[in-house]
């Protein structure tokens, strides 16, 4: 009977030895995140959680920005052929406001590229831009580390808008509660990273027709107070369109618009450019501006050829240099904010001078364009 006893003591004490064993090596392996089923996700999560690289933004100022800004679009989102070349680009230039270097557009941002870029930007002081389209893709997987899945696009859609710029893409709706999700996903860390402006791409689109049922203050509030936390200055615009609401104008820091020149490279002062039989505003018209914080104009885009950057980019070097020494005189004179063009899109077929593709516009010196000179000379003088 002793020996039984004595038996069983030892037996329960090298379980319970071999108990500890497992546990204490169960706590030395690394701890492994459950594995979300589906595709492999767009971003690198550690990019959310330790970014190899830091920027530290520098004191945010609307009117270096107005005169010292230049459009870059794309510049983070890799979509030129040649980063290094392109970083090469505005590291040389006066710019130092970079507008849309971040860009959504159908596809949300790559953090781990962004950064990747960002390294290569030597100018000291830089203020980086993002791009918040009017567009996004059904199905696009994106994964969302706060609540360890990925957020569901078609939640985000407007009714009505499928297909509106192209197969499976839609129109957001700043009324779902998934897309104020996603935004504040990105915003936040967007800003994590150092960017610090913000630009709603044709909010008319995103945001409730009837601007009583708006929850866009609801996503302002929510940027700003992470930026408060972060200690960093922001600046959110927005492509307000024909909207003459002061109380809504006045939620952003600042309007966004297109000049609207043409082939003559002609500055008009209407509200509506009279080349377009539906108002296309022309948002430094007194009917916008005297209702806003700032205006901001730029050379606008829409892959057409009666755009601006199209009309722009077939004009010969001669007219080009008087049409930006034009514009950007013309506007900050009257204290509104004219962004070079340094990055854009064009049309396939436009027919002009472009950068190192067909579609796409570049001022470098190392393509058809050759615009560097007379966009930093402007820059330079600017005041």
């Amino acid at each position: 009977m002793k020996r039984t006893i004595i038996f069983s003591v030892a037996l329960f004490s090298i379980g319970l030895m071999a108990v500890s064993f497992f546990v204490y090596r169960a706590h030395q392996r690394p701890v492994v995140k459950e594995v979300v089923p589906g595709p492999v996700r767009v971003d690198n999560e550690n990019v959310f959680f330790a970014p190899p690289y830091h920027y530290n933004p520098p004191p945010l100022s609307m009117k270096t920005m107005k005169i010292k800004g230049c459009v870059t679009d794309g510049l983070l989102s890799g979509y030129g052929d040649d980063t290094d070349a392109e970083a090469a680009m505005i590291n040389r230039s006066e710019c130092v406001y970079l507008h849309r270097a971040l860009e959504t557009w159908a596809a949300p941002p790559d953090f781990a590229k962004a950064l990747d870029v960002m390294q290569k930007i030597t100018k000291p002081n830089v203020i980086y831009g993002m791009f918040l389209a009017e567009d996004i893709k059904r199905g696009t997987k994106y994964f969302y580390p706060d609540e360890n899945r990925y957020f569901d696009f078609s939640e985000m859609c407007r009714s009505g808008s499928d297909n509106a710029w192209g197969e499976h893409t839609c129109k957001p709706n700043i009324n779902s509660k998934e897309y104020r999700a996603y935004l504040s996903f990105v915003t936040h860390r967007a800003m994590d990273i150092g960017i610090q402006s913000f630009l709603f791409g044709q909010i008319y689109y995103q945001d409730n027709p009837d601007l009583g049922q708006s929850k866009i203050q609801e996503v302002l509030d929510d940027m700003r107070a992470y930026a408060k936390k972060k200690d960093i200055q922001i600046a959110i615009g927005a492509q307000t369109g024909t909207n003459t609401d002061e109380n809504y104008l006045r939620k952003f820091d600042y309007i966004e618009g297109g000049v609207g020149i043409g082939d003559a490279g002609t500055i008009e002062n209407g509200p509506c450019w009279s080349q377009l039989q539906s108002c296309w505003a022309l948002l430094w018209n007194d009917q916008y501006a005297s209702r806003a914080n700032n205006v901001i104009v730029a050379l606008d885009w829409s892959g057409l050829k009666f755009d601006d950057m199209s009309a722009f980019a077939r004009m010969n070097p001669a007219k080009r240099k008087a049409t930006l020494n034009q514009l950007y005189n013309y506007f900050t004179a009257k204290r509104i904010g004219f962004l070079m063009p340094m990055m854009a899109t064009l049309n396939e077929d436009n027919g002009g001078c472009r950068g190192p593709k067909k579609r796409f516009y570049s001022a470098s010196n190392a393509y058809t364009c050759q615009d560097e000179s007379v966009i930093n000379s402007l820059l330079k003088a600017g005041k």
